[in-house]
C-alpha cells in the first residue's frame, strides 16, 4: 500500500507542488518573522552591550504614567537628599546624581529639526569621559552656554567644535556653542540611533527637568567585593515601591527593549500575512486533493477491490499530504530565512548605528515552520481522505469523474459555523468581549460562508458569466464554471477571504475618514491650525511668546492654544487636553453643550466629551481621579459633558494644572481664527514668520488638516493591500491548479470539442472565461462579506468617533478589476495546455 501511495504521489508531482506553494508562502512568513525578530534582537542587544558597563546600580523614581506606544515616560525628578540617602546605604561606595531625559531637539543650519536617526533625542548632564564615552574633538562643556554632542548627531547636523547650535527643550529655542564631540566605545557614533546633547549640570537640570538641584537618576558604585545583587535587593527594600533599582545589565535591557517597537510591528505584520496565507491555503489544498481523488476514482476502487481497508485509504491520502507538507515546509523555511536576512538589513538600515549581527535561525522557527506546514496540509487533506475511503469497489467500472453531490452535512456545518461566527462578532462588537472574540467570530464566519458557497455558486457564476456569453467560447466557459458548484466555490473561496479582509478594513477606514472629514468641515471655525506632523502629546511645542504676538496681528480674531498629553484613570490610559482660553477654544472648535456647564474648568473640575464619560462611567457631578505625568494623583469633579467631536475627544483639565502636571509647559497646538476670511491667504505668511522659532509645527489650512488625517488612513490601507496581494497570489495558484486538473479531467470532452471545430484560440478563450468568472465570483462574494463585516465594525466604533458609515466604492471597483486580471493571468498556462491537446489522443483518453 505504501509503494502504491508513493507511486501515485510521484505521478502527480506538478499538481501537488502547486498546492504546496500555498504552504510555502505561509511557512515563509512565519519563519521569516521569527528570523527577523531573533536576528535584530541579538543585534540590538549587542549594540547596547557595554553601554552601562560603568554603572553598578542605577536608582530612579518610577514614572507616574507608563509610556504609551510611541511616547516616552516623563522622568520623576529626585533631589539632593535622595542622593545623600542612597550614598549612606550599606555597601555603597558612592552615589552621584545624573540628569538624562528625552526632549533635547537640535535644529539644523536650515532652522529645521535635524532628521530623526531612529532613536531618542536625549539631553543630559556631562558626566565625564569613561570607558564608554571619549571626546573625539574639543573639550567638555565648561559653562552653561556650552554643550557637547555625540558624533552621530554631529554628522547629521554638520556640526564641529566651535559651531553654534540651537536646541529646543522644555523651554523655547536657545543657542549654545558646541564645545566638543564625543563617541562611544567600539568606535560607535551613537547607541541605538540616539542623538544626545550634553549640557553643564545646572543647565541640564533647568532645561530637561525644569528645576535646579534635580536629578533623573542616581549612579551607585558598590563597595569592592560586595554582591551587586545583594545591594540591589537591600536598596529596593529600603527605598520602597516608588523607586526602581536596576543593574547596568538591567538598564541595557530596558534601553534595548525600547528599541524593539518597529521590530514588533513588523513581526505582527508578517504573522498577519502568514495567517492569511494559511487560511487561504487550506482551501487550495482541500480543492487539490478533492479533484485528485475524484480523478482517481477507478484507481481507489481497484485498491478497495483488492482488499484495501478504509483506514488504509485514509492513511494513503494522509501520507501524500505529509510528504507535500514536509517538502513545502522545508522550502518555506529556506525562503523565510532569505526574507529574514533581507528584512533585518532593511530594518537595521532605518536606524543609524545599528549593525546586523550574525544570522539567527532560532529553533522555534524551525519547529514552528514544520509544525504549521505539515499540520495545515494534513488537516486540509483529511476531509478528502475520508471521502476517498468511502469509494465502493463497484466504482472500478464507472467513469473517472463523478457528479458533485448535495453535501448536506457541509451545508449544515457551514450554517452552524456562520451562526456561531455572527454571535461571537456581536458579542465582540457590541458587548464587553475583547479582540480575541472578534477574531474568532471573523474566522468562523469566513469558514461558514466558504462552506455555504456551493449553494449559490452555480446561479452566481451564470449571472457573472452572462457578460461573456455572446460568443461560443464564452458560453462554454460560463457553463464549465457552473457545472461543479462545490469545486468552483472552494476555488473562489481563496479569493473571497483575501478580498473580504481588505474590504472590511477599507470600509472601517473609509467610515473613519468620512466621519473625521465631516466633523472637521462642520465644526472647525479656525482658518489655520499650527500642529506637529503626528499631532500627539509630545510631537511639538510652540513658543508662548509667539502666540501672544500673533494675537496682536491685525485681523486675528482668536487664538486658541492647547497642551495635549496622556494620563491615567486607574490603570487605563486617558487622553488629556488643556486650553489656555477655553471659551475661545469652544468657539473655534464648534464644541456644543450636552450636559452640565461648559464654562472654563475651575480648579478641581474637568469637562469631557460624551464618549469618554460613557467609557469612564461618569456623569455631571461625579468625581474622577486622574494621574498626570507629574505630581500626585488628583481628584476632579465632572462639571460638564460636551458632544463628541473629532477635534476634542478627551478630558479637559484646568490650564494651571496642565502647567504643573503635563509633560511640557508649552502649547502643543494652536488654532487661529481671522476676522475676515478674505485675509486668510495674506495672514498665513505673517503667522508662519512669527512661528519660525517653533519649527516642530506647521501651519495648516482646514483642508490640509483633513489631508493629514487622510494620509494616516492611506498608510493603513497600504499595509492592507499587502494582505490582498498575498491572498491574490495564492488565489492565482488555486485557480491554476483547479483549471489544470479540470482540463485533465475533461481531456476527452475537449478533444471532442476540438474535433467538431473549436479552434485553439476559442479553446483558450473558453478556459480564460471560466477562470475569470471564478475569480470574479470570489471577489464579489468577498466584497459583500467584507462590506457587511466592515460596516458592522464601523457601527460599533461610535465611541471612537466613527459617526458616518461609508463604503470604499472606488477601492471595491479596483478589487473587482484586480480579480479579473488575476483570472486572466491564472488561465494562461492551463489554457495553453488545453489548446495544445492532440485531438486524436484526447478523444481516445480513458
Amino acid at each position: 500500500m505504501l509503494n502504491a501511495t508513493l507511486k501515485s504521489l510521484l505521478s502527480r508531482k506538478l499538481r501537488l507542488v502547486l498546492s504546496g506553494l500555498a504552504v510555502v508562502l505561509a511557512v515563509m512568513f512565519v519563519s521569516g518573522s521569527m528570523v527577523i525578530k531573533d536576528t535584530l534582537n541579538r543585534s540590538i542587544d549587542a549594540q547596547f552591550n557595554g553601554a552601562y558597563a560603568d554603572i553598578d546600580l542605577h536608582v530612579a523614581l518610577k514614572p507616574k504614567v507608563a509610556a504609551d506606544t510611541g511616547e516616552t515616560a516623563v522622568v520623576s525628578p529626585l533631589d539632593a537628599a535622595a542622593v545623600a540617602r542612597v550614598a549612606k546605604a550599606a555597601d555603597v561606595a558612592g552615589a552621584k546624581g545624573l540628569v538624562l531625559a528625552e526632549g533635547a531637539r537640535v535644529l539644523g543650519k536650515d532652522g529645521k529639526l535635524v532628521k530623526d536617526t531612529g532613536g531618542p533625542r536625549y539631553g543630559e548632564s556631562w558626566r565625564g569621559e569613561s570607558k564608554l564615552i571619549t571626546l573625539r574633538s574639543g573639550h567638555e562643556p565648561r559653562t552653561d552656554t556650552e554643550v557637547a554632542v555625540n558624533a552621530g548627531l554631529a554628522e547629521k547636523a554638520g556640526l564641529k567644535a566651535g559651531d553654534p547650535i540651537s536646541v529646543l527643550t522644555a523651554e523655547p529655542k536657545q543657542t549654545f556653542t558646541v564645545a566638543g564631540v564625543f563617541g562611544y566605545s567600539g568606535d560607535r557614533d551613537s547607541i541605538g540611533g540616539e542623538q544626545t546633547v550634553a549640557f553643564s549640570e545646572p543647565a541640564a537640570q533647568r532645561l530637561m527637568l525644569g528645576r535646579a538641584d534635580a536629578f533623573s537618576g542616581i549612579k551607585v558604585d558598590v563597595v569592592s567585593g560586595a554582591s551587586v545583587a545583594a545591594v540591589q535587593k537591600s536598596l529596593s527594600a529600603e527605598l520602597g515601591a516608588d523607586f526602581e533599582v536596576l543593574t547596568g545589565e538591567g538598564l541595557a535591557k530596558k534601553a534595548s527593549d525600547k528599541s524593539r517597537g518597529v521590530l514588533d510591528l513588523m513581526n505582527q505584520l508578517l504573522l498577519g500575512f502568514a495567517g492569511v496565507a494559511v487560511l487561504v491555503g487550506v482551501f487550495l489544498i482541500v480543492n487539490t486533493f478533492s479533484i485528485i481523488i475524484a480523478q482517481r476514482m477507478r484507481e481507489l476502487a481497484l485498491l478497495r477491490a483488492l482488499g484495501a481497508s478504509r483506514g488504509q485509504m485514509i492513511t494513503s491520502v494522509l501520507v501524500e499530504s505529509f510528504v507535500v507538507g514536509l517538502v513545502s515546509s522545508a522550502l518555506g523555511l529556506a525562503a523565510g530565512i532569505g526574507i529574514g536576512v533581507l528584512g533585518a538589513d532593511l530594518l537595521a538600515g532605518a536606524t543609524d548605528g545599528l549593525k546586523v549581527g550574525s544570522l539567527a535561525v532560532p529553533a522555534s522557527a524551525v519547529v514552528t515552520s514544520f509544525a504549521v506546514g505539515i499540520l495545515v496540509t494534513m488537516l486540509a487533506a483529511l476531509f478528502p481522505a475520508v471521502r476517498a475511503s468511502k469509494v465502493p469497489p463497484i466504482a472500478v467500472i464507472r467513469a473517472a469523474g463523478v457528479p458533485d453531490g448535495k453535501h448536506r452535512k457541509q451545508t449544515w456545518t457551514g450554517s452552524v459555523l456562520l451562526g456561531l461566527g455572527v454571535v461571537l462578532l456581536a458579542l465582540g462588537l457590541f458587548g464587553s468581549s475583547g479582540v480575541a472574540t472578534i477574531l474568532s467570530g471573523v474566522l468562523l464566519a469566513f469558514v461558514g460562508v466558504a462552506l455555504l458557497t456551493p449553494l449559490f455558486s452555480g446561479p452566481s457564476v451564470q449571472v457573472l458569466g452572462a457578460a461573456f456569453s455572446r460568443s461560443l467560447p464564452g458560453q462554454l466557459g460560463r457553463r464549465n464554471s457552473a457545472r461543479n458548484p462545490r469545486r468552483t466555490a472552494i476555488t473562489a473561496s481563496a479569493m473571497m477571504i483575501g478580498v473580504a479582509l481588505v474590504t472590511a478594513i477599507s470600509t472601517v477606514a473609509a467610515s473613519s475618514e468620512t466621519s473625521v472629514t465631516k466633523d472637521i468641515r462642520r465644526d472647525l471655525k479656525a482658518d489655520y491650525v499650527a500642529m506637529g506632523a503626528a499631532g500627539s502629546a509630545a510631537s511639538s511645542t510652540i513658543d508662548p511668546a509667539a502666540l501672544k504676538r500673533i494675537a496682536e496681528v491685525p485681523g486675528v480674531k482668536a487664538v486658541a492654544a492647547a497642551m495635549l498629553d496622556t494620563g491615567t484613570v486607574g490603570k487605563e490610559s486617558q487622553a488629556l487636553t488643556s486650553w489656555q482660553d477655553w471659551d475661545q477654544a469652544r468657539e473655534v472648535l464648534g464644541i456644543q453643550d450636552s450636559k452640565g456647564s461648559l464654562a472654563a474648568p475651575a480648579p478641581g473640575t474637568v469637562v469631557m466629551n460624551a464618549s469618554t464619560a460613557k467609557t469612564r462611567g461618569v456623569k455631571v457631578g461625579d468625581s474622577l481621579t486622574l494621574q498626570l505625568q507629574r505630581g500626585d494623583a488628583r481628584t476632579y469633579e465632572v462639571a460638564g459633558i460636551f458632544k463628541d467631536s473629532s477635534l476634542a475627544n478627551s478630558v479637559v483639565v484646568p490650564w494651571a494644572d496642565a502647567e504643573t502636571g503635563f509633560r511640557g509647559t508649552q502649547p502643543s497646538q494652536a488654532y487661529f481664527q481671522l476676522d475676515d476670511g478674505d485675509r486668510a491667504a495674506s495672514a498665513r505668511p505673517e503667522i508662519e514668520k512669527l512661528l519660525a522659532d517653533s519649527p516642530e509645527v506647521t501651519v495648516k489650512t482646514k483642508e490640509e488638516v483633513i489631508e493629514m488625517f487622510s494620509g494616516g488612513m492611506a498608510m493603513i490601507l497600504t499595509v492592507v493591500q499587502g494582505l490582498l496581494g498575498v491572498a491574490m497570489l495564492i488565489a492565482v495558484l488555486g485557480i491554476i491548479n483547479t483549471l489544470a486538473l479540470s482540463i485533465l479531467e475533461r481531456t476527452k470532452e475537449m478533444g471532442t470539442l476540438r474535433a467538431i471545430g473549436l479552434s485553439r484560440g476559442q479553446t483558450i478563450r473558453m478556459v480564460m472565461t471560466e477562470s475569470v468568472v471564478i475569480s470574479l465570483f470570489g471577489a464579489v462574494l468577498g466584497i459583500v462579506v467584507g462590506g457587511v463585516l466592515g460596516l458592522a465594525v464601523a457601527h460599533a466604533m461610535k465611541d471612537q468617533g466613527v459617526s458616518e458609515l461609508s463604503l470604499p466604492w472606488g477601492q471595491m471597483l479596483g478589487y473587482l478589476i484586480g480579480a479579473g486580471i488575476v483570472g486572466v493571468i491564472a488561465s494562461i498556462a492551463p489554457a495553453r495546455r488545453g489548446a495544445r491537446l492532440n485531438v486524436l489522443t484526447a478523444i481516445s483518453h480513458g
